[in-house]
């Protein structure tokens, strides 16, 4: 493929120095190269004159031949490159609407200011739908809260630590002065917490399970955001995460509850199919989380 490469360019630029430096290789190895291909087809290909070098009857007749599949080589390899330098392509990530807002937004916007031409979309659902959309290929890679079961067919890649909270207006930060344990907690405050399936409320209820705690939440909410508009309007204390309550609780809209028993960090994982490939495009923006991540602030 090689040979034919040097061939087609060699024919439009016109000269062996010239078509060396596209190529970065010395003038040598594509005139040693052309030869080779002379040789194999028995041919003589170019005329040698001192103003370049143009095409013989013979290679008129090879390229000819030859001109389709080197258009559709070239064009791919146009892609390519432009794939490479990201100048074209699309991203597909697929995400809650929480971890959009207050984790992807701020990647979202840097990769965009420095490729401008390349698309995102975003698919906003909950864990399990999207891990069906990503072995459907119908997303690139997701970001989702862990932990999360793990999957022979998926890779898992931390790339953010969450910290969990109760939170209440200030009614119960009122009544709540000193540390309480999670069961009288629960026993004699309204919880409101994301209702099932979410991987928040999984991870309640296994802080609950481990403390030996009957746990029934008073108000299940799929929407994150009316969990926190629920407590902010004294319907009961939420189960929040301080990163993605970062205005409310700067703005004392909630309060942290003081809870005795320690509540167990946990983190946002990039979720990828383990044999397939990965564009440039996604990797590339992959790496901006993971390399930027410190630098874009959660707390």
């Amino acid at each position: 493929m090689n040979l034919i490469k040097f061939f087609i360019r060699l024919f439009f630029i016109g000269s062996i120095s010239k078509a060396a430096n596209s190529l970065y290789i010395s003038q040598p190895a594509i005139t040693k190269s052309i030869q080779k291909l002379e040789q194999e087809l028995e041919i003589t290909l170019f005329n040698r004159g001192p103003k370049g070098v143009t095409l013989t009857e013979d290679g008129k007749v090879f390229y000819h031949f030859i001109k389709n599949g080197v258009e559709s080589f070239m064009n791919g390899e146009h892609k390519i490159t432009s794939l490479k330098k990201l100048e074209t392509g699309t991203i597909k990530i697929g995400a809650s609407s929480t971890v959009t807002k207050h984790f992807l937004l701020p990647f979202i916007e840097e990769f965009h200011r420095l490729f401008p031409n390349i698309d995102i979309s975003i698919t906003n659902h909950l864990t399990r739908n999207l891990l069906s959309e990503l072995k459907k290929g119908s997303v690139d890679f997701l970001i989702v809260n862990l932990p999360m079961a793990t999957d022979e067919e998926l890779s898992i890649t931390p790339c953010a630590t969450l910290h969990d909270c109760f939170a209440g207006n200030l009614t119960y930060k009122k009544q709540i002065s000193n540390k309480i344990s999670l069961q009288d907690l629960v026993s004699n405050f309204p919880i409101i917490t994301q209702k099932e399936p979410s991987n928040t409320r999984a991870f309640l209820n296994s802080v609950m399970a481990k403390n030996n705690i009957d746990f029934h939440p008073k108000f299940d909410i799929v929407s994150y955001g009316l969990v926190k508009d629920f407590a902010k309007i004294g319907m009961g204390i939420s189960y929040i995460t301080k990163e993605f309550a970062k205005e409310e609780l700067e703005n004392k809209l909630l309060f942290e509850i003081p809870i005795k028993e320690k509540i167990p960090t946990r983190g946002l994982g990039i979720v990828l199919p383990k044999h397939s490939i990965t564009s440039f495009s996604t990797q590339k923006f992959i790496d901006l989380i993971l390399n930027g991540s410190s630098s874009v602030s959660l707390s």
